[in-house]
């Protein structure tokens, strides 16, 4: 049976950088990174570097889309998290047309921690207990736009929406939708910060990933959107398809990944295999790269492992940070980009190696052809992905 292709139509990005894919793309083009001394005290005790959205920017241009799209909700209270992922699926679909909202489209949300703030005391009274709930969260956002079918939520640590783009793809090709929006995003709070801040995981300067001075991971906040669908002229969507995709577990450790990169190499190789890929086939990888001294190993070993090691490789977390459940998103959307621009963007951050493995990291702004691009990620819990981003016609 003929596989159905899966095409990007549309994207968007919101991140400490900008609220568009475009501003965000021209900022790092620009190398310009977001991070910035943490002055909110709610948030955290110490003046750590974290990757905020502009809340002043989010509220303006929040109250704006309501006006635009749903001026009955104006009295309706919407939470931090809720306005990033009305605004990134928004700024997605609104050039669209209008059936894509129908029947034959499925909403997808990928999060790691939902509206976590409000189990903050000050907030509890301002929302309905149920909203905490990640059900509820997406019921909210369906509703906002008035999407037909029940929305799914993909909450798998840090492989989130790589996984929810994996299952959105795998859903269409099944024949169970023809279009999925597919929208990913966490926030930053106290219950986060001081999460990693337990695990001594967090850097007091901006991330270096697979540098030899890296010294922890730095978080971000932010929301990315994928549309996706097996109809191309309907939707006039690019020639980049999803052309492979997998997961594997480690079985290793409830927080530390695998010792051998076995596990992450394994998926890397059956979504090549499913895409119809050598390695020999990557124009780059957009790895996890988070710089803490545990993950950054791993994956040297498993590029290793997988004969990747001699593809351009980045993170693009030394931009933004780790943005948890929007980190799959929104740096798919910059690999995509990567593609329909031409460019192998520099990994922010990096100087000199200091993994195990040699692997070869982008070091500065490269334009080059970028046909095959290989996204991986990396979870607490051990979970891993890989997904294959290709240009139609590119193996021909």
């Amino acid at each position: 049976m003929e596989r159905t292709n899966v095409f990007i139509a549309r994207d968007n990005v919101i991140t400490s950088l900008g609220f568009t894919t475009d501003e965000t793309i021209r900022k790092i083009k620009n190398n310009i990174v977001g991070f910035k001394p943490c002055t909110d005290r709610s948030i955290s005790s110490s003046s750590i570097p974290l990757s905020l959205v502009d809340t002043h920017q989010l509220d303006e241009l929040f109250q704006r889309t309501v006006e635009i799209f749903r001026p009955d909700n104006r009295k309706i209270r919407y939470t931090r998290l809720e306005k990033l992922f009305i605004l990134s699926i928004y700024d997605s679909v609104n050039e669209m047309p209008a059936g894509i909202f129908g029947p034959e489209t499925q909403l997808i949300l990928s999060t790691t921690k939902g509206n976590i703030d409000l189990l903050e005391e000050e907030k509890k009274k301002l929302y309905e207990p149920q909203r905490v709930f990640l059900w509820r969260f997406a019921e909210v956002i369906r509703q906002f736009f008035g999407f037909e079918n029940r929305p799914q939520v993909i909450s798998n640590a840090c492989i989130s929406g790589v996984l929810a783009l994996s299952h959105a793809s795998r859903m269409i090709q099944s024949g169970l939708c023809e279009n999925a929006v597919v929208c990913g995003g966490d926030i930053i709070s106290e219950f986060v910060v001081s999460g990693f801040t337990s695990f001594q995981a967090l850097s007091p300067e901006p991330c270096k990933p697979f540098d030899i001075s890296r010294n922890g991971l730095s978080l971000g906040e932010g929301c990315g959107t994928m549309v996706l669908t097996s109809s191309p002229q309907k939707y006039s969507a690019t020639n980049i398809i999803i052309a492979g995709s997998a997961t594997s577990n480690d079985a290793n450790h409830i927080s530390g990944p695998s010792r051998t990169g076995e596990e992450l190499a394994m998926a890397i190789g059956n979504a090549l295999k499913e895409s119809g890929c050598e390695a020999g086939d990557v124009s780059f990888v957009s790895a996890h790269g988070t710089a803490t001294l545990y993950n950054d190993e791993m994956e040297s070993k498993a590029l290793s492992l997988a004969g990747l090691q001699e593809v351009p490789v980045n993170s693009f977390k030394g931009y933004w940070g780790h943005t948890l459940g929007g980190a799959g998103l929104i740096e798919s959307v910059a690999t995509v980009r990567s593609a329909l621009d031409n460019i192998l963007f520099r990994s922010a951050g990096f100087t000199n190696p200091g993994v195990p493995e040699s692997i070869n990291v982008i070091q500065q702004h490269t334009i080059a052809a970028v046909n095959n691009c290989l996204k991986i990620a990396s979870g607490f819990g051990g979970c891993n992905a890989a997904i294959v981003y290709r240009k139609q016609n590119s193996m021909q």
